[in-house]
């Protein structure tokens, strides 16, 4: 049995989208204006929200007629192969993306709390350290794949120090979130499986052992979590932390390496990495469909009738991009974007994913200056899934950098060997990279 409630429904899955959405979000927003039907997966429907305004008004209107809970929607989901990964990524779970009001006050405090005891500036040299020896490993060669060798791996490792787990995780940690965000049947559900595991262990072996890090200060803080409310807390975070920060990544350089505004003027100093950041935030967020929403009542929102348990997707992506008669030189909201979310459920941990996508470019550009793709922009493939907006792959070339070049290279922090790891191997110990939390001294 399907969820077949919506005529006209427009597909958020298939080569067609994942190649042009925009062209999409366009043909929904002429057929439907600001809330269009769409499908996510075969017979998974949902309304998507395409205009800024209406974005906004869901985005900063929770508590009311909005809620975040949506175990009424996913009642009426059917028990299907294709609906395997949409329910992984949208099922109800206790933590502070599902939740209202105290209770999402309760899970939001811990996430934030613990968040702020990371120390910006050890953090970015952490990025720094890593970013240098991914970049060691190509150097070399003249060519790479950014994706694969460097936008995925920089947010794994990363968090995975963060979090207290060691560099070996990073590998199965990138391929599990890859299963789950394409939310694709069978795929989608492995990737869940193997993200559960990873949760799972982690939460075992900082039970048994605690440190300084992001997981023992959640198991210690003052709102003691129950032990699902923590697994699932963990769930959000580290899902939240990695996926989109690698895409941010990623699209950011492409639009870098394929756009004279900012990559030719690196050395004559135009438009640079923050301002291609906040493109990419616009136009191209790393999470272009999501933000579940769902009504307590019959609502009739921006001229679209929604029932109690139907699904609200927020599209980031549309709502950032929607047209306006007001020249781009001449709008006061400076090309406002939605790429974090906004009110309350607005991503509490958006500083630290800023710090590690910009510290990151910064060191690719630095090191390797002449950077293009090695096909046109509009040739680049993309992963397949509704909810984000990353590349499958980013191919470049450069001009080779040798180990034994003069200046500062890659080497300089971590120097390729084979008695050496390829990148920096972080146990979480005190002052690598935050202070002790308060409430575990």
């Amino acid at each position: 049995m399907t969820m077949r409630y919506m005529p006209d429904a427009g597909r958020l899955y298939g080569p067609e989208y994942a190649r042009d959405p925009q062209a999409v979000y366009a043909e929904l927003r002429k057929r439907h204006g600001a809330v269009a039907p769409v499908e996510i997966a075969p017979g998974i429907e949902a309304h998507l929200v395409i205009g800024y305004q209406a974005a906004l008004d869901v985005l900063t209107n929770v508590g009311g007629v909005w809620i975040k809970n949506g175990t009424a929607w996913q009642a009426r989901v059917p028990d299907t192969p294709e609906a395997a990964g949409p329910v992984a990524m949208l099922g109800y779970r206790p933590n502070a993306l599902m939740s209202d009001g105290a209770e999402h006050a309760r899970f939001r405090k811990v996430i934030s709390d613990c968040f702020d005891l990371v120390q910006p500036h050890k953090l970015r040299q952490m990025v720094i350290e890593v970013s240098d020896s991914l970049i060691s490993q190509f150097a070399a060669k003249g060519e790479a794949c950014l994706v694969s060798e460097f936008a995925q791996p920089i947010p794994a490792r990363i968090f995975n120090a963060l979090f207290g787990r060691p560099d070996s995780d990073s590998a199965g940690l990138i391929q599990a979130m890859a299963d789950l965000m394409e939310a694709d049947g069978e795929r989608g559900k492995r990737g869940s499986d193997a993200f559960s595991r990873y949760i799972g262990e982690l939460v075992q072996s900082k039970h048994a052992q605690r440190g300084d890090d992001l997981t023992s200060w959640f198991i210690d803080h003052p709102a003691a979590l129950q032990p699902n409310e923590l697994a699932e807390t963990l769930v959000l975070v580290m899902a939240a932390a990695y996926e989109p920060t690698a895409n941010l990544i990623s699209n950011t350089i492409s639009r870098m390496v394929s756009d004279d505004r900012y990559y030719s003027s690196l050395s004559n100093g135009a438009l640079g990495t923050y301002d291609a950041l906040m493109e990419a935030l616009r136009a191209e967020p790393a999470m272009s469909n999501y933000g579940p929403y769902f009504v307590r009542q019959p609502v009739h929102f921006h001229g679209t009738w929604i029932q109690p348990a139907e699904l609200v997707l927020v599209s980031y992506a549309a709502a950032n991009t929607e047209p306006t008669n007001v020249p781009e030189e001449l709008r006061s909201d400076g090309g406002a974007y939605l790429g974090f979310g906004a009110g309350p459920h607005r991503c509490p941990a958006s500083d630290p994913a800023m710090i590690i996508a910009m510290t990151a470019i910064e060191r690719l550009t630095s090191h390797l200056c002449d950077l293009e793709l090695t096909v046109p922009r509009e040739e680049l493939s993309w992963r397949p899934g509704p909810f984000h907006r990353a590349l499958a792959h980013l191919p470049v070339r450069f001009t080779p950098i040798r180990p034994d070049q003069p200046g500062e290279s890659p080497w300089a922090v971590q120097p390729p060997s084979s008695s050496t790891p390829s990148a920096p191997t972080y146990q979480g110990r005190s002052g690598d990279y935050a202070t002790s939390a308060p409430w575990s001294s």
